[in-house]
């Protein structure tokens, strides 16, 4: 039997948890593009410190998982140059949709909010369409 769905149950519970956290212990929305992008831009220095846990949380808790459970296969491109492309485009286009995934898709569904519902719909969209164009039209994935 399948099992595969077991982690992706447990790693969406944890995401879910670690937003629930965040809200209820500094009143702010689990958002990682924009807890890095305050780093970035500097309109998050009051809260530097936070936010610099956030992140290497987020950096070294797969790495620590990996070495203790062993690293799972994955389909990820081990090609540079399409790597380096996509987290150009998923910075930009979190950028321009004011948010990402944890901010829009896990917290803003969560919350009922109708800018997080229609934004992960959008992106959602985006994502299959581009899906479709690369690997049906262009053979690229």
């Amino acid at each position: 039997m399948e099992t595969d769905w077991i982690q992706g149950f447990a790693g969406g519970m944890l995401i879910g948890l670690g937003g629930a956290v965040y809200l209820f212990g500094n009143g702010r929305i689990m958002g990682a593009s924009g807890i890095l992008g305050g780093l970035l831009d500097g309109s998050g220095r009051n809260s530097a410190a936070e936010r610099l846990a956030f992140i290497a949380g987020v950096i070294f808790m797969p790495l620590l998982v990996g070495l203790l459970a062993g690293t799972p296969a994955t389909y990820a491109s081990s090609n540079p140059i399409v790597l380096i492309s996509a987290g150009l485009l998923v910075g930009v286009g979190t950028r321009m949709a004011n948010g990402c995934t944890s901010g829009h898709g896990v917290c803003g569904i969560s919350r009922l909010s109708l800018r997080g519902i229609t934004a992960t719909g959008v992106y959602m969209l985006a994502g299959i369409l581009t899906l479709a164009v690369l690997r049906q039209i262009l053979g690229m994935i």
